[in-house]
């Protein structure tokens, strides 16, 4: 009996052994899947990062050196290519002129980090804290567009929208015939 109680105590330690080695395992590899990825595209977070601004293509699309191109996350400005909207020149030229390239930002994806064209969806932060997207709204060259899940500034851009209409800035005054 003793040696069959011995080898039942042998596997018994060896078994738990083996667990608690598959457990060091996972633990381990849940540890170094968080945040060693230092990648901007690889997830979405709440941290900035800095950027360059390499290009403009109209008031809501631009380039970074850091992601390529980039669509501003929650807004809409009116369109400068194809069929031109009412106020779509003066928000691509109030992008131009605030943003011009070799300017520094800072940049935080959505949680969608890409839309269906391949541009990085992000935030935009000037160098002072303010986010871009929010000013666009705010000064009435673009409208809210809230498309899931990003939607962390959406209640923010709505606001910023019912104030530039109640003053008439922006496309508020020049396209509400």
């Amino acid at each position: 009996m003793s040696c069959i109680a011995g080898t039942v105590s042998a596997a018994t330690t060896r078994a738990r052994r083996l667990q608690a080695f598959a457990w060091l395992l996972v633990l381990a590899l849940l540890a170094a899947g968080c945040g060693t990825n230092t990648h901007p595209l690889a997830t979405a977070s709440n941290s900035t990062h800095p950027a360059t601004v390499t290009r403009n293509t109209d008031g809501d699309t631009l380039w970074l050196d850091a992601i390529g191109k980039v669509r501003l996350i929650g807004i809409d400005t009116p369109e400068v290519f194809g069929r031109t909207q009412c106020f779509g020149r003066a928000a691509s030229a109030f992008t131009k002129r605030v943003l011009p390239p070799g300017t520094p930002v800072r940049y935080r994806l959505g949680i969608d980090p890409r839309d269906r064209y391949g541009r990085a969806l992000a935030y935009i932060y000037l160098q002072d804290g303010r986010m871009f997207n929010e000013i666009l709204v705010e000064r009435g060259y673009a409208t809210p567009l809230t498309i899931p899940p990003n939607v962390d500034y959406a209640d923010r851009f709505v606001a910023a929208a019912r104030r530039a209409r109640q003053a008439g800035r922006g496309l508020w005054r020049a396209c509400m015939h």
